[in-house]
């Protein structure tokens, strides 16, 4: 039987970046090679660092599908856990429980063979470079693809046996923005000569925040925030480049395409103003806002409502973003929260959860997959 604690603490060492996962998916595929050993109606295949475990049903009509990430953060953790991370990055987003979850639930899945079909993917890239964009546009899924698809994502600031969802909008969707002051570089003493970027940038970053505030309905949300800038080398000397990292975040398309406009627009407005060049990059890729499908989304609430252990949580939206939203924009699905009771939040460098919600995930929601998959 599978060590759930043992193989969390396990994956935690080991985070990597996305489409790095290299030891993390030789340890994946140890673990699940035992799982399915001598089940002929399992099958198995990988993609990059990804992995794809096909249950084949006995008499399917649809295929259930079942998605974990499996990446890390480039944080250095500071937890003091004995079993903290080896490398240098961390599991700060919670994916080292999410795999466990998903392996938990094959190791259950799988003792018989189920009526319909069940696809567990392990994915990787979900921080940095979409990949389950890039798993569906490079047609990794090939016969498997789900009919029906469904995750979930830690959240610490809800308690174990706390499950949240809702029937619509769950996460934001999300647009990385890089951009660039370049001017002319000098002397403190005589700014009348040089061109100084951090000053540029620094107005920039004052006139964005209006965007949101008068560009946006009051009834919409969005989100804008720039949470680096990089400027200058020393007291004495006016910087010549000023670059911004940042992020947009908003409920729907419509508005971050709004969002992104305006952000265009006030930064070419502000270069011309200041008389420098910029370098504006939009990066959404595949991280479209999470949108469960209403009907599966009640059928689950439904579902988790009757089961005495699991406190069901009709929530609201978040401002937080998942890649998982392109999948659900091709395939109907449902997202939802489990609670960890962690007192650190997610991407912090103390996030630790509770190891209690393995258990109770991979009870509970291998009963939903086995109604999926054989009751309903």
């Amino acid at each position: 039987m599978l060590d759930l604690i043992k193989t969390r603490r396990t994956l935690h060492q080991i985070p990597e970046i996305g489409l790095q996962e290299f030891e993390t998916q030789q340890v994946l595929l140890e673990i699940i090679h035992q799982l399915i050993a001598d089940k002929t109606y399992i099958a198995l295949k990988t993609w990059r660092t990804g992995i794809l475990v096909f249950l084949q049903g006995t008499s399917p009509t649809k295929t259930i599908g079942w998605r974990t990430d499996i990446d890390g953060l480039p944080v250095e953790e500071k937890t003091k856990l004995t079993f903290a991370s080896k490398n240098g990055k961390m599991h700060a987003c919670g994916h080292d429980i999410h795999m466990t979850v998903a392996l938990g639930l094959l190791e259950k899945l799988s003792q018989s063979q189920p009526k319909e079909n069940l696809l567990f993917l392990f994915q990787p890239a979900e921080e940095n470079e979409a990949g389950g964009k890039l798993m569906y546009d490079e047609n990794a899924f090939g016969d498997w693809l789900p009919d029906e698809f469904y995750g979930l994502h830690v959240r610490p600031d809800l308690k174990v046996g706390d499950i949240a969802t809702n029937r619509h909008t769950l996460f934001a969707g999300t647009c990385e923005v890089e951009l660039t002051f370049t001017g002319t570089g000098g002397h403190a003493a005589f700014p009348h000569t040089a061109n100084d970027a951090l000053v540029a940038a620094s107005h920039f970053v004052t006139q964005v925040q209006t965007i949101v505030s008068r560009n946006i309905d009051p009834l919409a949300a969005a989100v804008v925030t720039f949470g680096k800038m990089e400027a200058g080398t020393t007291n004495n000397i006016i910087a010549e480049t000023a670059f911004l990292h940042g992020t947009i975040r908003s409920l729907t398309q419509e508005v971050n395409e709004l969002t992104q406009k305006r952000l265009r627009e006030l930064a070419q407005g502000v270069a011309q103003s200041f008389n420098m060049k910029i370098d504006l990059r939009l990066k959404q890729g595949g991280y479209l806002p999470v949108e469960n499908n209403p009907e599966l989304a009640q059928k689950l609430m439904t579902f988790f409502e009757a089961q005495p252990e699991v406190n069901l949580i009709d929530i609201a939206p978040a401002m937080t973003g998942e890649d998982f939203g392109y999948l659900l924009s091709k395939i109907p699905g449902v997202m939802f929260w489990l609670g960890i009771d962690s007192p650190a939040p997610l991407h912090s460098q103390k996030m630790d959860p509770n190891e209690a919600a393995l258990e109770f995930a991979v009870k509970n929601i291998s009963k939903f997959l086995d109604f999926k998959t054989n009751n309903e």
